[in-house]
């Protein structure tokens, strides 16, 4: 019978889903060296695992929907008026 306290443990020990650069590229359908350079400016969240960089799922849903709030469609344009030409009159 497993305790309730082996099962605490196990459940701290959950990892996050770790994310490559490429992985992230692909999914947000940039280069990898825009993903790189969104890491370097501080705008994705990222953890460096010897020399390559890792990013969490939770981090990646965080910066997309940050995008989301910032994003305003564009106001409609309310249609342009059109004037008559003046035209010279025939006789």
């Amino acid at each position: 019978m497993i305790g309730s306290e082996d099962h605490a443990q196990d459940a701290a020990l959950v990892l996050p889903r770790l994310l490559t650069l490429k992985e992230v590229a692909n999914i947000l359908r940039i280069h990898p060296r825009t993903a790189y350079r969104l890491v370097q400016d501080g705008a994705l969240a990222a953890i460096r695992v010897g020399t390559q960089w890792r990013v969490t799922e939770e981090a990646l849903h965080e910066y997309v929907s940050r995008g989301w709030r910032h994003w305003r469609p564009e106001p409609s344009r309310a249609k342009t008026r059109q004037y008559p030409l003046p035209l010279d009159d025939e006789e």
